[in-house]
């Protein structure tokens, strides 16, 4: 059921693939024909290049795979001959990959820089992308496997009775999004987190209002700290970057002395009601792949892929000049709209260059990676293979392989050598500057760095105290 239709060529070799593809999934396999090739050579053969084109540039350019996991679903299950095992095949998968997600994402790994790993269960990260995929994954499927009918595979209609229904699922859940979003009251609450030694610091952000999509006084992040538990949201939120929260903005760093609150509050951007919202855009991906099982001609199916993505984007922009902003952090349905209409034009220009012209030689890597999609996101988006180099170091774990400790292990090498020179006539070592150790170079050039970054930012009656917190921070 995972082999995708044939695309390019002319009408009857379409139709002939077409209906060994429907032998396959029927279960007539060609171990039964001794005269067909294998339905693993098949489905190798007739794979949609465009989609795997396709995922692998949302991976590459790191944008929500939603979209192109909708068009994915809508292929795979073009027929579904058993509902029953459909559905159960779809919850393992699911779990799989939610499983998956908590493991690589959920806290267990330490992030670089840090050779231990371990988490506690109390505290561990409950969301993450994957996650939210496996989320998104499952809702669609279920919409997939049970709302739709074998009669509705050959209809030349551009919207079928079961895709009119998934949009309207679409509306309804936009909707609660939107009146959760804009009408709940969000109230003044605290967090904690760990000081020096084992005390902890409280911190109490004010809010007390309705309707604010900023980062501290959301009622995305009011859901979570209510549902999953503020111990079990992320830890390192991506507004810490924001010139409020860093001197070093738009990298990580120290906080200014006049920073607010929220910043060291915890928040997860792939929470409970952001999963709403991509529950919508994969539903809206679903469509897309609609079209390739219903339309069998190459205009046909661009006409009706460009038209709703720039209605999407349009619509966006709407949203946007009217007050709704397009926010990726709460994943907003100006957000959502503005996601899938550009997804929907890359997709058909990536489908025109690919599966129509045949231009496959210069995709070639972006098909490798949408092949390989979940892997390289594991190992590369995840930081496992980081964290896997880093365990290899070179007599102290902070010279490890990971990349930032490589200069550390030459300056070691450096230093080992140049003791050598005590071996010389004193001639030749006279007057030469006597070389520090490569920590406490660094330690020097990040202090001067950070002091240098901080000045120009501080008005000169608050320099001491900017100081005070520099250090403090270090």
């Amino acid at each position: 059921m995972e082999a995708y239709e044939l695309i390019k060529g002319e009408e009857n070799a379409a139709a002939a693939a077409s209906q060994a593809l429907e032998d396959l999934e029927a279960g007539r396999d060609a171990s039964q024909k001794k005269d067909k090739p294998s339905a693993s050579a098949f489905a190798t053969r007739n794979r949609l290049v465009s989609l795997d084109v396709f995922r692998g540039l949302t991976v590459a350019v790191n944008t929500p795979p939603d979209p192109h996991l909708g068009v994915a679903l809508s292929l795979a299950y073009k027929r579904v001959p058993n509902k029953v095992v459909a559905t159960k095949k779809a919850i393992l998968r699911a779990s799989k990959m939610f499983f998956v997600g908590l493991f690589v994402q959920g806290g267990y790994f330490h992030g670089l820089h840090n050779l231990t790993y371990g988490v506690d269960i109390s505290k561990i990260r409950w969301m993450g992308v994957l996650q939210r995929i496996a989320v998104a994954y499952l809702f669609a499927a279920m919409c997939e496997i049970w709302l739709k009918s074998d009669d509705n595979i050959n209809s030349e209609s551009s919207v079928s009775r079961p895709g009119k229904l998934q949009l309207l699922l679409c509306l309804i859940l936009a909707s609660i999004y939107t009146v959760l979003l804009y009408g709940l009251h969000v109230p003044d609450w605290q967090y904690e987190i760990p000081s020096e030694g084992s005390t902890t610091k409280s911190f109490v952000v004010k809010c007390g209002v309705r309707g604010d999509i900023g980062p501290a006084c959301n009622a995305v992040g009011m859901i979570d700290r209510k549902i999953l538990g503020i111990q079990h949201l992320h830890r390192r939120p991506v507004y810490e970057r924001t010139k409020q929260c860093s001197i070093d903005s738009p990298a990580s760093g120290p906080l200014p002395f006049d920073a607010p609150s929220w910043c060291q509050a915890p928040f997860d951007p792939e929470g409970l009601l952001s999963s709403v919202m991509a529950i919508v855009t994969c539903l809206i991906g679903l469509q897309f792949g609609h079209v390739i099982i219903q339309m069998k001609h190459h205009y046909d199916r661009i006409i009706h892929w460009v038209i709703p993505s720039l209605f999407l984007i349009a619509l966006a922009c709407i949203m946007e000049a009217t007050g709704m902003q397009i926010n990726k952090s709460l994943y907003t349905v100006s957000y959502t709209c503005i996601t899938a209409g550009a997804a929907g034009m890359l997709f058909t220009a990536t489908y025109v260059l690919v599966d129509v012209f045949g231009y496959r030689r210069p995709t070639l890597a972006m098909e490798w990676l949408g092949k390989h999609a979940l892997m390289v996101y594991i190992l590369i988006g995840c930081n496992i293979l980081p964290i896997l180099v880093q365990g290899f170091y070179w007599e102290e774990p902070r010279n490890n392989l990971g990349g930032d400790r490589v200069i550390t292990v030459l300056r070691s090498f450096c230093d080992k050598s140049s003791s050598a020179a005590a071996l010389l006539p004193e001639k030749e070592t006279k007057g030469r500057p006597a070389t520090r150790s490569g920590e406490e170079t660094e330690r020097k050039e990040f202090e001067e760095y950070r002091i240098a970054s901080a000045v120009p930012k501080i008005q000169s009656l608050t320099v001491h105290r900017a100081y005070q917190g520099i250090d403090a921070s270090y």
